[in-house]
């Protein structure tokens, strides 16, 4: 923005140059009127020729006047235009949303409410996984502070639309900044519409390649483009393990960043992640036979881990704090599952971003899918079979676990423990709680 009113003073500087020229302009031109000789060649209309070109030709201060009005009149009509375009991204600024979770939580499925907005919004899917895969990283210690500055530096040069700051991580390096393996392109409308979608270019893979139409590889440079065309931005992650490194994003005045924290029953997150990472949970499988498992291994330890860090960034969220004051909303996936028109509107509201009919069209569509619809990464559900549909696939034993390495988090966010196994698949009885978390609309 500063850049702009840069740019807007200039032209008014310019203009009252021109306006100053003009006025000299006119003086001389009195000046030299009666001050005529019988040798300075006259003009039809009484005008003096003084000027002499460079090739050669005469060209009167009579002529150059009406050039410079001309020229001032545009410079006028152009700051005006400027002017108007300033006061509409100050009645209307720029959004910028984080789209907060992790696997399993029905992300890629919320993702979508955005990514459907239309011409006005620019939408990354996961740009994130790139960064985890190409450094290494564990959970804990210094190696986690890393990452989540690692992960916050990334994430506000996307925002600014820098797309290249992603060549460092992609792999291949891409070339003349042009990349055939961005994860999961297809997922993102902005990436695969005009102008980013260049012409198809046979014998070259792209893995994740749009969905509806055929692209050519990636021009990271065009994605800039289009980004910095669009009025909002939001971008969907898995990989921000605390809301509170994300600070500095909040405190940037180039941002006008909001946070939704994308929340699910620990207990459905675990069977959903059973069945799409089956084979990272061989443990798990093995406990759901015997029906004994290991409190301290490492395995559930790992997922105490989440569940903590999950329920400390909500806390912090939910607190309020002046940096975070109507920027931070909380969603269980489970009310968007039973209610997702009346969640995404709350959403669009909170995000100050207008709650367009293609949004509406798309989730009227992609909530009354039959019961085996999509796969594991599908955004096609019907959401009021799906929540629940973990309660019927999850050994009783399991569940006892989740509830005792995840309790906290689960009183925090409504979700019941279950103390009878006969409970668990009774879907009579609830396993929510009806209960409204409070963020302050802007």
């Amino acid at each position: 923005m500063r850049s702009k009113y840069t740019i807007f003073l200039v032209f008014v500087v310019a203009l009252v140059i021109i306006e100053k020229e003009n006025n000299i302009i006119s003086r001389v031109s009195d000046k030299l009127t009666p001050r005529q000789t019988p040798q300075t060649p006259l003009y039809p209309n009484g005008s003096v020729s003084v000027l002499l070109t460079e090739n050669g030709s005469y060209s009167s201060l009579s002529e150059l006047d009406p050039a410079f009005k001309r020229l001032k009149n545009r410079l006028e009509n152009f700051a005006l235009q400027f002017q108007h375009q300033v006061d509409n991204e100050q009645s209307n600024p720029r959004k910028h949303i984080l789209l907060m979770a992790t696997t399993r939580t029905g992300s890629s499925f919320v993702g979508e409410f955005f990514n459907q907005q239309g011409s006005n919004m620019f939408y990354l899917f996961e740009p994130l996984w790139h960064v985890e895969r190409m450094v290494t990283f564990e959970a804990r210690g210094a190696n986690a502070v890393a990452a989540s500055i690692i992960y916050r530096d990334t994430l506000q040069q996307l925002f600014l639309c820098d797309l290249h700051v992603l060549e460092h991580f992609i792999s291949p390096l891409p070339e003349h900044h042009i990349t055939p393996s961005l994860f999961r392109r297809g997922s993102s409308r902005s990436l695969c519409e005009d102008p980013v979608c260049t012409p198809f270019v046979k014998k070259t893979f792209e893995k994740y390649h749009c969905k509806n139409r055929r692209c050519g590889p990636l021009n990271l440079t065009l994605a800039a483009e289009s980004c910095l065309s669009k009025q909002h931005r939001a971008i969907k992650t898995v990989r921000v393990r605390q809301l509170e490194s994300l600070r500095p994003l909040l405190e940037d005045s180039r941002l006008q960043m909001k946070i939704i924290q994308l929340v699910r029953d620990p207990r459905a997150i675990l069977a959903s992640r059973m069945v799409a990472f089956s084979s990272k949970y061989e443990n798990w499988k093995k406990w759901a036979v015997n029906g004994e498992v290991p409190i301290e291994d490492e395995e559930v330890q790992k997922l105490k881990g989440n569940c903590e860090n999950i329920r400390l960034s909500a806390e912090v969220g939910l607190r309020q704090p002046s940096w975070l004051k109507a920027r931070y909303m909380l969603v269980r996936y489970e009310d968007i599952a039973r209610y997702p028109m009346q969640k995404a509107a709350e959403m669009y509201r909170f995000s100050g971003i207008p709650f367009t009919r293609q949004v509406k069209e798309w989730i009227l569509k992609n909530t009354q899918g039959s019961k085996e619809s999509g796969g594991v990464y599908s955004t096609k559900k019907n959401s009021s079979e799906q929540f629940e549909k973990w309660r019927f696939s999850m050994p009783y034993q399991l569940a006892q676990v989740v509830q005792k390495v995840c309790g906290p988090a689960m009183e925090l966010f409504g979700y019941k423990l279950i103390e009878d196994p006969k409970i668990l698949t009774n879907r009579s009885i609830s396993l929510l709680e009806e209960k409204v978390f409070h963020f302050t609309y802007l």
